[in-house]
C-alpha cells in the first residue's frame, strides 16, 4: 500500500492556455489556435499546486499523428487521423515531442525539458503518458537514439504472427481508408489497435492505430511466446528508460490491460533498478486483474468500474448512496492502490447535460472520491474545478459532453481562470465558478494537510445510522482518523438542506482510543463554523449539510 495520498491534475496542454475566443468546429491550428508547453510558467504551476495538487499529468506531449503541417514535418495522411489535431494516443514517434506544443519547433525537446524542470521547481511531480498497446498507423521515428531500429523495420510481413515481429499482419489483405486518389492504402494490412483483426476497421474502431505484438499469438488461443524476450519488449523498455532519464516522475500507462502482465513484471522491475521511486499508473477496467497488476509493480489502478461508476449512478438517482459502502469493502484487499476520479479525458464532464448539468451539484461525489480511501490517489481533470461543461461542438468529438482530445479548441472556463494577462487570479470567473473552485481547493488542501485524511483509517457509519436521520438513498457518512485527529464526513446528494443525528458506535471509540463522553469542538472545514458537542456512543452528533453538499467536521 502506498504511504500517502497523491493528488493529480490532468491537463491537455494543447487546450490549457489557448486564448482563442472564436473557435470554429473542425478549425485548423491557424483558425482555432493552440496551447503551448511554455504556458506552464512558474506562476501557472504555483496556481495549480495551490489547488491542492502534488503531480501534474500532461497528456498529448509525445509526437502523434496530425493533419497539421509544420516546417520540415509533413502532415499525416488525413484518413489515418482523428480530428484536425489528432489523437494524443496515436503516437507517431515515441522519442519526440509534439511540434504542436512548442514555441520553437526545432527546440521542442528543450522546451519539454524546461517544462519538467519548472514542474519540479514548483514542488510538483511530472507524469506523462506511456502508450504501449498501439502506435499511429503512420508511425515513423526520426528521433530515436542512434542504433535503435524503428518499430516494424525488421518484421516479416508475410506472416500473421511472429514473436520477433513488432506488429500483427493480415497477409494478402489490403487496408483501404478514404476514397479515390486520397485513399490510404496499406498492404499487407496491419491489425488495428483495439484488437481488430480485419482489413476493414469501422469508424468506431481505433482505426488510426496499429496493434503492437508482445509475443501473444491471438490466432492460436493467445499462446504466449515470451522466451526469448520479444523484440517489442526491449524496444518499449528503451522508451520507458528514455523518458525516465529525462526526469519524469511517473507514467500513466494507456490501456495497460491490453498488454501481457509478464511484460509489466519485467519492464517495471527493470526501470526501477535505476529509477526506484518512479510511479506507474494503469488504465485498467477489469477488477479480476487488479491484484495481478499490483503485484506486477503498478502503484495505482484506475477506479472506474468501481467507485466512479457507482457515484455517477448516485448522482443520477439510479442507485442509493449506501452502495458506496459495498464498493469500499470490495476493494479492501487492494486499498491504497486505486486512483479515484470523477472526470478524465475519456469521461463526460460532470456539469455536462449528459451527467448532472451542474458542477456544484456533483461536488459531493468528489468529496467521496477524495476522502473515502486510505492512501488511494485522487485526480482532477483541468476545468473540473470550475465546473467546465464540455458542451461544445468542437469537431471530430461532436456534442458528447467531453472535452475534445482530437481538435484544436479553447475552453472558456480556463480562459476566465487564467485571465487575459495570465494572472491566474480567477477574477474573471463567474460567481458560481469561483465558488466551485474554492470548494475544490479547500477539499484537496485539507486532505493533503491532515494525515487522518491522507493516510488515516476509514470507519463506515452507515450500518448504525438509518432513517429518519440518515436516508441511505441520498446520504453518506463516515469517519477518518489517524489516532490523534478525527474527522466526521457527511455528504448530502439530495436537493434539500439536511439535518442529521449521526450515531458513532461504541467499538469505534475503542479502536480510536477515545474516551466516551468526551467534550469536543466540531470545526466545519468549508464554512469555518465551530460548535461544542459531546462525543458519545449514547448520544448522536447533530450536524447540518446544504443541498448537494458536504460537511467535513474536524473534532478539536
Amino acid at each position: 500500500m502506498n504511504e500517502q495520498k497523491i493528488s493529480i491534475y490532468q491537463v491537455l496542454p494543447r487546450l490549457f492556455d489557448n486564448k482563442c475566443e472564436n473557435c470554429v468546429p473542425n478549425g485548423d491550428i491557424k483558425t482555432n489556435g493552440v496551447g503551448k508547453m511554455n504556458a506552464f510558467t512558474p506562476k501557472a504551476l504555483a496556481a495549480i499546486k495551490d489547488l491542492g495538487i502534488t503531480y501534474i499529468w500532461y497528456i498529448g506531449l509525445l509526437e502523434h499523428a496530425t493533419k497539421t503541417v509544420f516546417r520540415g514535418l509533413p502532415a499525416d495522411h488525413p484518413a489515418t487521423v482523428k480530428g484536425e489535431a489528432g489523437s494524443p494516443y496515436a503516437i507517431k514517434d515515441y522519442y519526440d515531442i509534439s511540434p504542436t506544443l512548442a514555441t520553437s519547433i526545432s527546440k521542442r525537446m528543450e522546451e519539454f525539458e524546461g517544462l519538467v524542470k519548472r514542474t519540479h521547481e514548483a514542488g510538483l511531480g511530472c507524469i506523462i503518458d506511456f502508450v504501449p498497446n498501439h502506435v499511429a498507423r503512420t508511425y515513423a521515428s526520426d528521433s530515436a537514439p542512434e542504433g535503435v531500429p524503428d518499430f516494424g523495420s525488421n518484421d516479416d510481413t508475410r506472416v500473421a504472427f511472429d514473436p520477433k515481429n513488432n506488429f500483427y499482419y493480415l497477409p494478402d489483405q489490403t487496408l483501404t481508408m478514404g476514397e479515390g486518389t486520397s485513399a490510404y492504402i496499406e498492404t499487407p494490412a496491419k491489425v488495428t489497435g483495439n484488437d481488430c483483426f480485419t482489413s476493414m476497421p469501422t469508424h468506431h474502431d481505433w482505426y488510426e492505430t496499429v496493434k503492437l505484438n508482445y509475443g501473444v499469438d491471438y490466432l492460436n488461443n493467445k499462446a504466449p511466446h515470451f522466451s526469448p524476450i520479444p523484440d517489442t519488449w526491449k524496444k518499449m523498455l528503451d522508451v520507458l528508460l528514455y523518458w525516465a532519464d529525462k526526469g519524469v516522475d511517473g507514467f500513466r500507462c494507456d490501456m495497460a490491460e491490453m498488454v501481457p502482465i509478464e511484460f509489466w513484471c519485467w519492464s517495471i522491475s527493470e526501470v526501477r533498478k535505476s529509477h526506484p521511486k518512479i510511479l506507474f499508473i494503469a488504465e485498467i477496467y477489469q477488477p479480476d486483474l487488479y491484484q495481478s497488476y499490483i503485484q506486477a509493480g503498478f502503484d495505482y489502478l484506475y477506479d472506474k468500474v468501481g467507485l466512479y461508476d457507482t457515484l455517477i449512478k448516485v448522482l443520477r438517482g439510479e442507485c442509493p448512496a449506501s452502495e458506496i459502502s459495498r464498493i469500499h469493502f470490495a476493494q479492501e484487499h487492494i486499498k491504497g492502490h486505486m486512483l479515484r476520479f470523477m472526470e478524465n479525458h475519456d469521461e463526460q464532464r460532470l456539469a455536462s447535460d449528459f451527467i448532472i448539468g451542474d458542477g456544484d451539484k456533483a461536488f459531493p461525489a468528489m468529496v467521496i472520491s477524495t476522502l473515502l480511501g486510505s492512501t488511494d490517489g485522487i485526480m482532477t481533470y483541468f476545468g473540473q474545478e470550475v465546473g467546465e461543461r464540455g458542451m461544445d461542438i468542437e469537431g471530430f468529438s461532436g456534442l458528447d459532453g467531453r472535452t475534445t482530445i482530437f481538435d484544436y479548441w479553447s475552453l472558456g472556463s480556463m480562459r476566465r481562470w487564467i485571465g487575459k494577462r495570465n494572472t491566474y487570479s480567477g477574477k474573471d470567473l463567474t460567481k458560481d465558478e469561483i465558488s466551485i473552485r474554492e470548494k475544490y481547493r479547500t477539499l484537496l488542501n485539507t486532505m493533503l494537510n491532515h494525515s487522518a485524511l491522507n493516510k488515516g483509517k476509514f470507519f463506515d457509519l452507515m450500518y448504525v445510522n438509518n432513517k429518519p436521520s440518515i436516508n441511505h438513498q441520498y446520504d453518506y457518512c463516515f469517519l477518518r482518523s489517524d489516532g490523534t485527529e478525527t474527522f466526521l464526513v457527511v455528504v448530502n446528494f439530495s436537493s434539500h438542506l439536511r439535518r442529521y443525528d449521526v450515531t458513532i458506535p461504541s467499538h469505534t471509540f475503542e479502536i480510536l482510543g477515545i474516551k466516551d463522553l468526551t467534550p469536543i469542538i466540531l470545526e466545519e472545514v468549508f464554512t469555518g463554523s465551530r460548535g461544542a458537542a459531546m462525543l458519545s456512543s449514547h448520544e448522536p452528533i447533530e450536524v447540518e449539510v446544504p443541498p448537494h453538499g458536504a460537511a467535513i467536521y474536524r473534532m478539536v
